[in-house]
């Protein structure tokens, strides 16, 4: 094993490093092969102090022991938006602003329980990253594409649009494409982590699919008045519109899976609530693979998109005329000011949208209600975000015991959606409404257009929810 082994499994540098040396030449005195050398470092590295009393593991173990966590004296300074938020959501997200790298948070009107930081926190932090602060679904996104036709091509057109949407688009765990799609991104370099470079293969079979939980493909009525319009370039009016919701699949969740190990082996004394908050330094080498491997997936996620609008574009023969894109969960290097001085930080938006100043975005609401085109304020108080859909108001198992599909295929006809596939864990009510959310932050965003979902098509019911 040499110096980048051993970091790799979690090994600081300095004079630890250099004692992990002596540490193998006695392990392997004593009969141990690579691979159990391999588990009894990691095994010291994941907790120092269980091994200060063993007398051969005990000089790596006093090197590589780090002090116990000790939090912030006072909460880095965060504000929340909206009314009656979940307490847990509220908890995890005081919890964060505890963890000695924070700097400020901001809690969105969407939020509800996640794992570590809840979805719709927003988290800056000391030149740090947290993966579960990012989430599972790395980079997933939302995208929008209005066409040069007016909306009323649903109402003449609606089988035709259903059977672009079943054959241009994949949904479920493992899902793939007979013949695999094409994009320059799987000609970048997927070595940049072990996770990639192992799952390059199966990413590449994924390219262009969906994937289960929320996820979705929607086509819809996009209207815009005048004002509204002119901010973004089109004549006022009603147009088909195409909004699709995914992220990197299989694989970026696989990179957070790998790095939240490596992150909580290295702070094993976080309390138990706070296990899913442990984060990577980016100047250890497990920061920087997980950095380099983020942005990939991010532009992975971003390529499964573009598929997808190019392939429906191409096959409905139109234009293009008005394309936005934003993601969440994601961490970005930014300039905010922090006690009043401006400064580098880490921003993570987990289930939150960037909302800079002039910013455009998408803010979805479910199957049966309006999303909204939108342009950021700015507003540094939220480090410039705001929330990245209506947010959940109940668990999947809960959803399964609270609705019928006979009550919900009643609502969606009234509202004149054609559902073609989709789990009863996400129907309409499991959702904030997304009115009160958008009245929430109204020195967030500034309401651009609204998209009206028509067709809707998610994973069929029974597959593992993966967003």
């Amino acid at each position: 094993m040499n110096n980048q082994d051993l970091i790799r499994l979690g090994v600081p540098q300095g004079d630890a490093l250099k004692l992990s040396y002596e540490h193998m030449r006695r392990m392997f005195a004593q009969g141990l092969d690579r691979e159990q050398v391999e588990a009894d470092i990691f095994n010291i590295v994941a907790n120092p102090p269980a091994f200060f009393a063993d007398e051969l593991r005990a000089p790596l173990a006093r090197a590589i022991y780090r002090p116990a966590f000790t939090p912030r004296a006072e909460l880095a300074p965060w504000r929340q938006w909206g009314e009656g938020l979940e307490a847990e959501a509220v908890k995890q997200m005081a919890n964060a602003c505890a963890l000695p790298v924070a700097v400020a948070g901001a809690l969105m009107p969407d939020a509800h329980v996640g794992y570590g930081l809840p979805i719709g926190g927003v988290l800056a932090t000391d030149n740090a990253v947290i993966p579960y602060a990012v989430g599972v679904d790395i980079a997933c996104r939302m995208k929008l594409t209005v066409y040069d036709r007016k909306a009323n091509t649903l109402a003449g057109q609606r089988d035709r649009l259903a059977n672009l949407i079943e054959s241009e688009t994949r949904f479920g765990m493992g899902c793939e494409f007979k013949d695999r799609r094409e994009h320059e991104v799987m000609d970048e370099d997927w070595t940049v982590s072990p996770v990639t470079q192992r799952l390059h293969d199966k990413a590449w079979k994924q390219l262009g699919t969906s994937g289960s939980g929320n996820h979705f493909v929607e086509f819809g009525a996009f209207t815009a008045d005048a004002e509204q319009a002119r901010a973004l370039g089109l004549e006022p009016g009603e147009y088909l519109a195409l909004l699709t919701h995914s992220g990197s699949r299989g694989t970026g969740a696989q990179v957070c899976d790998y790095y939240s190990k490596r992150a909580m082996a290295r702070h094993a004394a976080l309390p138990k609530e706070l296990k899913h908050l442990a984060w990577l330094s980016l100047d250890d080498a497990d920061g920087q693979e997980y950095w380099a491997a983020m942005n990939l997936m991010g532009r992975y996620a971003a390529a499964n998109h573009a598929l997808i609008h190019k392939h429906i574009a191409k096959k409905l023969g139109a234009h293009v005329i008005l394309d936005i894109e934003n993601h969440h969960n994601f961490a970005w290097k930014e300039a905010h000011v922090v006690n009043g001085e401006a400064r580098e930080v880490i921003v993570h938006r987990k289930g939150a949208t960037p909302a800079g100043a002039g910013v455009l975005g998408i803010i979805p609401g479910s199957m049966a209600s309006p999303g909204y085109v939108v342009r950021g304020k700015g507003s540094p108080e939220s480090l410039t975000s705001a929330s990245h859909g209506a947010g959940r108001v109940m668990s999947r198992t809960k959803a399964m015991q609270s609705f019928t599909w006979s009550a919900t295929k009643k609502l969606l006809a009234e509202r004149g959606v054609e559902l073609l596939s989709a789990g009863l864990d996400e129907v309409p009510g499991v959702y904030k409404d997304i009115h009160a959310v958008m009245a929430a932050q109204t020195d967030l965003v500034e309401v651009l257009g609204q998209f009206d979902p028509k067709l809707v098509k998610m994973c069929p019911a029974g597959d593992r929810a993966e967003d």
